[in-house]
């Protein structure tokens, strides 16, 4: 095991030459600036978020810090699901098989797992947190641009590569204009997106350079994540890990029984319905039922402000644990602190559910006694 963050993590992953090769020829043959902005595409199951890790792990021994944005819903690297995010990484990955959340610069709350729900909100937000990387870590000719800390970016990207969700991508590529495209291939060759710069037209691959690599599972020597990947359960997995947040780290949470009486035991901050505006994302909700909605669902903590748009930045999530229509207040449980709460005006509800093992354990659905509520001033 490594002794300090400078040295090479340890991985139970074994990366196969091609990919290792492809890594550090991105990394250290570009020796002139800007650094550059890689996109990684291919099938479900090829290895994008392994080399995804990988090289973010190479590129943080040349520049120090790497910027990294997230465009899979369904599967999102460092925050739950349902989430588009930008997020700068400046530690090694110790094992690449294991996800871990962190902090992103810039987030924005999709609500649902996958892009076809509205493919047009889904570009605007992958467009707006490239456009915001641009603004934080790319010079320009502008004066104010002089100190300014340049940093790579590595682009991760969903599975979903046939029909809409390869138009998707294309208007991605196109948008963003990455200096590295990296195609992952697997077996199964039908599955597999187009040969060569497919979204470019040929007077256009100048500035590209394209890698095109073989999944690594096609060698059956090397040990990577299972290609059958329950989904469902690596989103519900990734949700309790979010809200275990909610709790000290040495607290003796360990199993999904003790989360699900802790959460139930949390006190809720207490939210002036007043305050917030609520957002549904996906679909029209009648006024008359409108709480009926939220009750005991996943909403997205954002900030409407003026400069926002129809895109507003979220902070984190809460669960709905409780309503009273009476006092008009909701009762919120987050691992976002008191401090950032104070900034949410805006309640974004979506699709992303609260995991059915959390509420299949006895109490967990119980209305929240007031008197454990925590005042939102």
């Amino acid at each position: 095991m490594a002794s300090s963050e400078e040295e090479e993590p340890q991985s139970q992953i074994i990366i196969p030459e091609p990919w290792v090769l492809a890594a550090d020829a991105i990394a250290y043959d570009s020796i002139t600036s800007p650094p550059p902005v890689i996109l990684i595409c291919g099938a479900k199951n090829s290895g994008k978020t392994t080399f995804s890790r990988y090289l973010v792990n190479v590129l943080i021994q040349r520049y120090k810090k790497v910027a990294y944005l997230d465009t899979d819903v369904g599967q999102s690297e460092f925050t739950p699901p349902g989430c588009l995010s930008l997020t700068v990484i400046d530690k090694l990955t110790p094992d690449l098989a294991i996800p871990c959340l962190k902090s992103p610069l810039r987030c924005y709350y999709f609500g649902d797992t996958s892009s076809k729900r509205d493919p047009k909100a889904y570009l605007d937000s992958v467009y707006a947190l490239y456009d915001y990387y641009r603004q934080e870590y790319c010079t320009s000719s502008t004066s104010n641009s002089v100190g300014k800390l340049e940093l790579p970016l590595v682009i991760n990207t969903p599975g979903w590569v046939k029909g809409i969700g390869y138009e998707m991508l294309v208007e991605m590529l196109k948008y963003i204009s990455p200096s590295h495209v990296v195609k992952i291939n697997i077996s199964t060759e039908r599955k597999n997106l187009p040969a060569g710069a497919f979204w470019l037209n040929e007077d256009d691959l100048e500035n590209l350079i394209l890698i095109e690599l073989n999944s690594a599972l096609q060698d059956s020597s090397i040990k990577l994540i299972p290609v059958q990947k329950n989904s469902k359960l690596l989103r519900d997995l990734k949700l309790m890990a979010y809200f275990r947040q909610c709790f000290q780290s040495d607290r003796n949470i360990t199993t999904i029984k003790e989360l699900a009486h802790a959460l139930a035991a949390h006190p809720p901050f207490e939210v002036p319905i007043s305050r917030v505006k609520i957002r549904h994302l996906h679909c029209e909700v009648p006024t008359t039922v409108l709480y009926h909605s939220l009750n005991a669902s996943i909403v997205g903590l954002a900030v409407d402000s003026k400069d926002s748009g129809n895109l507003p930045c979220t902070v984190g999530l809460g669960i709905i644990r409780g309503i009273d229509t009476l006092r008009q207040v909701l009762y919120i449980i987050t691992p976002v602190p008191q401090s950032t709460l104070e900034d949410v005006d805006l309640l974004l509800q979506g699709f992303i559910q609260i995991p059915t093992c959390l509420l299949q354990i006895g109490g967990c659905m119980a209305p929240y006694m007031i008197a454990n509520a925590l005042p939102f001033n």
